[in-house]
């Protein structure tokens, strides 16, 4: 199952329902992008507050390195004729909502990335302004890639060589981990109620918490529903 999806006409995200036989609990995963249109933040919220838990990321504490990182994002909003905002959670976060938010700290994040080859630790902090002059121009299509997907079906070829980059796996693979022991934390403890538990993370760790929680608990997509995250100008 197809978690993005990137066309002529825009960039959409599938927020999606995983059931298990039996169990009344149900996780509904939301791919983020945190950079979208006011709507699809809009669009979010509304599903949100139909939760009875989120489960956000939120990387613990600052580093320098980071900021570096992340300036793409906060470059893209600062072209207004592309429409788009940086995402906030003051205004996306329901208040009455409880939230977990299970993430690596800075300084973990930091450690994994001093694990790249130093030439290419470097070039990836060196990298991250010009991303950002190029977010801003295009908007987040120009880095998303159409094969994101989720389920029992084979990924293709393309996905597989991201997934496998290095790069992609200090980013992701210890977060990934972290947010998984929280969701089965959240199985074991509460799985015979009937709640929905927001899985709130960014589109790229979409695919391994789903096929985590399928494999170690048996939950499935059974549901889906697109959301626009900003329609081609």
């Amino acid at each position: 199952m197809q978690i993005i999806e990137v066309t002529s006409l825009g960039v959409r995200s599938a927020v999606i329902t995983l059931r298990r036989t039996g169990t009344p609990l149900r996780f509904v995963l939301f791919p983020m992008m945190h950079v979208a249109s006011p709507s699809f933040y809009r669009q979010v919220r509304e599903r949100l507050s139909a939760c009875d838990l989120i489960v956000a990321e939120g990387v613990g504490g600052a580093s320098r390195q980071l900021s570096v990182l992340t300036l793409a994002y906060r470059f893209a909003p600062r072209s207004r004729r592309n429409g788009l905002e940086e995402q906030d959670e003051a205004g996306l976060l329901p208040d009455d909502i409880p939230v977990v938010r299970p993430d690596v700290t800075a300084a973990e994040a930091v450690a994994d990335l001093r694990t790249l080859p130093r030439w290419m630790y470097v070039l990836l902090l060196a990298a991250a302004p010009v991303m950002g002059v190029i977010f801003s121009v295009r908007g987040p299509r120009a880095f998303l890639d159409k094969d994101l997907e989720v389920g029992d079906l084979p990924k293709t070829r393309r996905g597989e060589e991201l997934a496998d980059h290095p790069v992609a796996s200090v980013l992701t693979d210890r977060r990934d981990q972290v947010l998984l022991a929280t969701l089965d934390k959240i199985h074991a403890e509460r799985s015979e109620e009937p709640i929905a538990v927001a899985v709130l993370y960014g589109a790229g760790h979409i695919p391994a918490v789903a096929a985590g929680i399928m494999h170690r608990h048996g939950y499935r997509p059974r549901q889906a529903e697109w959301l626009t995250v900003f329609s081609q100008q």
